[in-house]
């Protein structure tokens, strides 16, 4: 019989890892570029040259490594993959089960911010009852979950293994929440699992916008502010298809060209990632904390995953289903709307495949509200697990 136990997992990154890093970043072979192009090109040398600066010299991963190992964590195998998760419980003991999914390029440091006010309402000025009890998992092939060891990992064979993950830690009943990547599979989870999952709360909803040019029977049966959002949903499905889709392009069909890169330069692993958290998020919130960034890079850089963690983009490209619409989902689900996220979600077509019972629109945030507005989203989580329960 497979073994079926939950391990402790404690963060220990071995000091010859750290010292191999930091004699990288000092033999680092810059590229030239342009002047007076800004971000068009790609990450700006100057950028990137002052957060490297900032990571060779003043980041401190034993203090992030500390922090992280606040959490619980523990590791355990299903289908053939290691998963590493952090499990943190509420005090309080009437706490909702909620397992909550990062995306690419993401970890569970996303949650950082939001797991005290998940957990601990009481002590965040909130009702102790919209207390969770948290499950936060790295996606087998990313971070401390990889990388994986064969073909097949796409987002509905994490989403069963996510389900067999909360069978073990005797969850009968939870709910899921997650963006990017976390949220398809969030959102399959519930799919799948529709008597144990209690509802879906996402802050991005994949194929809920337009994916191609409005039709005039389709404008005509929209009011004039839907015909509007429709339009704009358009022209920035547009604007991604031809400055923004080429990341995705090449981890759907190149992932192991793309790793050899990655994974032996610390440089280049940074501004692949960077590049991605510096145009998806929103002004209006701010720049995401740079320990929090580097922290998150660290967890691909350490673990060697920019390649396993890419490979999630292949094999759904690559899966029989791909292409065809997507499976409908009756379970209860949230969407939080957040402005600056990559695309513009319009409700009519999200209801077509899935049972929205509350869509929430939000004036600022873009792709990574657990970091760019984590009061919001705790608060719109609470607000929808209330009702949900």
């Amino acid at each position: 019989m497979p073994d079926q136990s939950i391990r402790p997992f404690r963060l220990d990154v071995d000091q010859t890892e750290l010292d191999d890093l930091n004699a990288r970043l000092d033999r680092t072979r810059w590229p030239s570029s342009l002047p007076g192009v800004g971000w068009a090109y790609g990450v700006p040398r100057d950028y990137l040259e002052e957060l490297v600066r900032y990571w060779r010299h003043e980041y401190d991963w034993r203090a992030a490594e500390a922090r992280l190992n606040d959490w619980p964590q523990f590791t355990t195998t299903v289908d053939g993959a290691l998963i590493h998760f952090a499990h943190v419980r509420s005090p309080e003991p009437d706490a909702t089960p909620l397992i909550m999914t990062h995306g690419w390029p993401g970890s569970i440091v996303e949650f950082s911010q939001v797991v005290g006010p998940l957990t601990d309402p009481r002590a965040h000025g909130g009702d102790p009852a919209d207390a969770f009890d948290l499950v936060l998992p790295h996606i087998p092939g990313f971070g401390l979950s990889g990388p994986t060891q064969e073909t097949g990992w796409e987002h509905r064979r994490v989403a069963e293994a996510f389900g067999e993950l909360m069978r073990r830690l005797g969850y009968a009943r939870y709910g899921t929440q997650g963006g990017d990547w976390g949220s398809v599979i969030s959102r399959e989870l519930g799919r799948l699992r529709p008597s144990e999952v209690i509802g879906v709360h996402l802050n991005l909803l994949s194929g809920a916008h337009a994916t191609s040019e409005p039709t005039a029977a389709e404008l005509v049966a929209l009011d004039p502010g839907e015909r509007g959002r429709l339009l704009a949903s358009w022209a920035r499905t547009q604007e991604w298809l031809r400055d923004r889709q080429g990341y995705a392009d090449i981890q759907s069909t190149r992932p192991q060209t793309l790793a050899y890169g990655l994974t032996d330069s610390p440089v280049g692993q940074l501004a692949w990632i960077a590049e991605k958290f510096k145009e998806w998020t929103d002004p209006r919130s701010g720049p995401v904390d740079r320990d929090h960034l580097l922290t998150n890079v660290m967890l691909y850089w350490l673990t060697g995953t920019a390649g396993s963690s890419a490979r999630i983009y292949y094999e759904r490209a690559h899966a029989a289903y791909w292409g065809g619409p997507p499976e409908p989902s009756r379970t209860p689900t949230a969407l939080a709307v957040f402005p600056r996220d990559n695309f513009i979600p319009m409700r009519h077509i999200a209801a077509r495949s899935n049972n929205i019972v509350r869509w929430t629109e939000y004036e600022r945030g873009g792709h990574f509200a657990a970091m760019e507005e984590p009061a919001l989203l705790v608060s719109d989580i609470r607000a929808f697990f209330r009702s949900a329960a």
